[in-house]
């Protein structure tokens, strides 16, 4: 079998604001930027890569959904609780100081983890968790 990543999901609630974090701090392109039924779904990625995208998609891409689902989905997304991303970078110590200097929350400053990366988190304005990763010279 003959299988790659093609496209990954995270709910946002601010699109605007999510851009500014993913193309301005991340330094992700907007590929693709469409509204449908009053939600919004927008498509970034990294310019290395142009067959992975990351769709920024409303936190309940269903117009039928209840009250009371939507509003469950916005108590799990203001925890952090829905879905996170983890970003490879080759250097976790200058992606720190780049998005820590551009105002990200940080979550976990960088670190040597036991299952052989470098690594630190941080939250975007969704509060989504993303991590950024760095393999371990040996």
């Amino acid at each position: 079998m003959d299988i790659t990543l093609s496209q990954c999901f995270i709910a946002v609630d601010d699109h605007d604001k999510a851009i500014s974090f993913y193309r301005d701090v991340l330094g992700l392109e907007v590929r693709n930027d469409v509204g449908f039924e009053g939600m919004r779904w927008v498509t970034v990625g990294a310019p290395a890569q142009p067959d992975v995208n990351i769709v920024l998609e409303p936190p309940l891409a269903d117009p039928n959904a209840s009250p009371a689902d939507k509003q469950a989905m916005a108590e799990l997304m203001a925890k952090g609780l829905l879905r996170g991303v983890i970003f490879a970078t080759k250097d976790c110590d200058a992606t720190f100081e780049r998005i820590s200097a551009a105002g990200g929350e940080v979550l976990q400053e960088p670190m040597d983890q036991p299952y052989g990366v470098r690594d630190c988190a941080f939250r975007d304005p969704a509060g989504n968790l993303l991590r950024f990763t760095q393999p371990l010279r040996k």
